[in-house]
């Protein structure tokens, strides 16, 4: 049996994606039979891999090596980190550089989405040894309502059960488009808008203060920040919402899509290159809030193009099925141990 040690910190800092995406990948891989999951071990395992990109991780990479074959799972690069993360110069720098070494000392990498296997390549990654595999959510956790538990959660908010509802889910920071979520709710006042998601970094988060003045100011009666939610509530608010709308303007494959198509609501995000290799024709975007408007628009007042952007929603989710992102994981582990067994033979 091939022995696999996953490595994370990430349930230190609550709220984020990486968490989110390592435990649904945990429990995923553990459904592998022949597959021996461990997590957070001291110990050589066949597989070591890491889901975060700490210190001492990469000081035990050169005994970790002789044995093991390491992975490195993406889930942020400098680009990203830029705008989400207000950092101090000097340490910035440092961080972006120590990242990347991280990521090259790496026997192999997966990344959530194909297009940054050409941005890594560009940091002198050898493309080789990157994989891409999607995140994946289990339609265990997000599934859709019945009718009648639609509308007793809806109560619970206090929402009408004929009010549409536009939900965004993210960390309180510029690059997820709080602000202009906020002044799209203005020109929508018959519609309800809500954010699930906090400053999870605190004032380390770009944008803090300027989100923080903004919320704590005069707010449109439509808009309500919910805070962070537990990711076992989640569930309820993709089950109030009737389409999940994503104004970032970076991301790599945010669990919040792959949960919405669960629920098989239409999903509306901000015209990214980083989407048209993952998402397909499942979706909608707008490059303004002027776009968005139209979009939602038509889904609130157009019944059949509301139900076909359903359909594609539910699409998308057959497409990230359970199955075909476990047959991924199989083969790419395998690969791995004829890797190692091929440098121990030369």
């Amino acid at each position: 049996m091939v022995s696999i040690n996953i490595m994370s910190s990430a349930d230190k800092i609550k709220g984020q994606g990486v968490l989110s995406a390592h435990d649904e990948q945990v429990e995923l891989v553990k459904e592998i039979k022949e597959f021996d999951i461990e997590e957070n071990k001291i110990d050589i395992c066949d597989i070591t891999h890491f889901h975060t990109v700490n210190l001492e991780y990469y000081l035990w990479l050169p005994f970790l090596k002789k044995k093991s074959t390491t992975v490195a799972y993406v889930h942020f690069v400098p680009e990203t980190l830029e705008n989400s993360l207000h950092l101090f110069k000097p340490f910035k720098k440092i961080f972006y550089s120590y990242l990347i070494k991280f990521y090259n000392s790496m026997d192999k990498l997966v990344v959530v989405n194909p297009y940054f296997i050409d941005v890594l390549n560009d940091y002198g990654i050898n493309k080789d040894k990157i994989k891409y595999i999607p995140n994946y959510v289990s339609s265990k956790k997000f599934y859709p309502y019945m009718i009648e538990d639609k509308e007793r959660v809806r109560k619970e908010y206090n929402i009408s059960k004929n009010k549409f509802v536009v939900l965004s889910v993210g960390q309180l920071q510029k690059r997820k488009g709080v602000i202009e979520f906020i002044n799209l709710a203005r020109t929508m006042p018959d519609v309800e808008f809500l954010w699930a998601g906090g400053a999870v970094f605190g004032k380390m988060s770009e944008g803090y203060n300027e989100i923080k003045d903004v919320i704590n100011g005069e707010l449109p009666n439509n808009v309500h920040f919910l805070g962070l939610i537990d990711r076992d509530k989640m569930n309820d608010l993709y089950n109030v919402a009737n389409v999940m709308f994503l104004p970032s303007y970076e991301e790599l494959f945010p669990m919040c899509i792959l949960e919405a198509m669960c629920v098989n609501i239409p999903v509306l995000t901000r015209d990214l290159d980083i989407y048209n290799g993952i998402l397909f024709d499942y979706y909608l975007s707008g490059n303004d809030n002027e776009e968005f408007k139209n979009v939602i628009d038509k889904l609130k007042d157009d019944k059949d193009f509301y139900n076909k952007m359903c359909q594609k929603s539910k699409e998308g989710n057959i497409f990230y099925s359970k199955e075909s992102v476990m047959n991924m994981w199989h083969d790419f582990y395998n690969d791995c141990i004829k890797y190692k067994g091929n440098i121990n033979g030369r």
